[in-house]
């Protein structure tokens, strides 16, 4: 009998919702000409979690040609990367502790590769987002759009 509670309460915990937890890994590459590799990525719907990798295809340093990947509901975006601008590459060209952002990577420079993990539960199915880097000047061509669901 007790080895029929005990097999009932492990298959219980299997069938738990932390069991469907599922990360979700996406990649985006970045180069010297200020572009990113894709102008859209998408979250499934049933991912818990995102585990984001950037890499910088380029050579140039991070004080010269940086990139980092944020990301933000669209209706925050532009306000965000303005306050980045006046930011300083320790503080990744962001504002500190801004509740917009959603998640950021750090700032890197080429040939470096980074990665940012942020949970779904930030994120509304259907939603409207924006990611983009926040290097001054680099927003206004490196930047698209992120759906969830």
């Amino acid at each position: 009998m007790k080895l029929l509670s005990s097999l009932l309460a492990l298959a219980a915990l299997a069938l738990a919702p932390s069991a469907y937890a599922r990360t979700c890994a996406l990649s985006i590459d970045s180069n010297d000409r200020m572009q990113f590799s894709t102008a859209s990525l998408n979250v499934p719907g049933d991912c818990t979690q995102v585990e984001l990798t950037l890499r910088h295809t380029g050579t140039r340093p991070v004080a010269v040609m940086g990139h980092n990947w944020v990301l933000t509901e669209t209706k925050d975006f532009t306000a965000v990367a303005q306050a980045g601008m006046r930011a300083s590459l320790a503080d990744n060209h962001l504002p500190k502790n801004d509740a917009r952002v959603i998640a950021a990577t750090p700032m890197i420079g080429g040939g470096a590769t980074t990665r940012v993990r942020f949970a779904t539960s930030k994120l509304s199915k259907g939603g409207d987002y924006t990611f983009f880097c926040s290097f001054p000047g680099h927003w206004g061509m490196m930047k698209g759009k992120l759906t969830f669901g």
